[in-house]
């Protein structure tokens, strides 16, 4: 059996369309364990602010620009 860090790089040596399929599925696989109730409440946050950025309520911002405003708060 392959060691999770050959499984990575193996992963990682994917072109980017195959990388985002397997990230998908490996996501997918796991949220058969998430509890019903906890989805709901998700998913209702989920449309809540996709309607409030449609409705432009709020507006929002490159994924870029998101990430590098996580990364300055935790000093990464």
């Amino acid at each position: 059996m392959r060691s999770i860090e050959q499984l990575t790089q193996e992963a990682l040596s994917l072109p980017r369309e195959s990388r985002e399929l397997l990230a998908e599925q490996l996501v997918e696989s796991l949220e058969l364990d998430i509890d019903p109730a906890i989805q709901a409440v998700w998913n209702a946050e989920a449309k809540k602010r996709l309607e409030e950025i449609r409705s432009g309520a709020v507006a929002g911002i490159p994924g870029e620009e998101a990430l590098a405003r996580v990364r300055q708060i935790f000093g990464q």
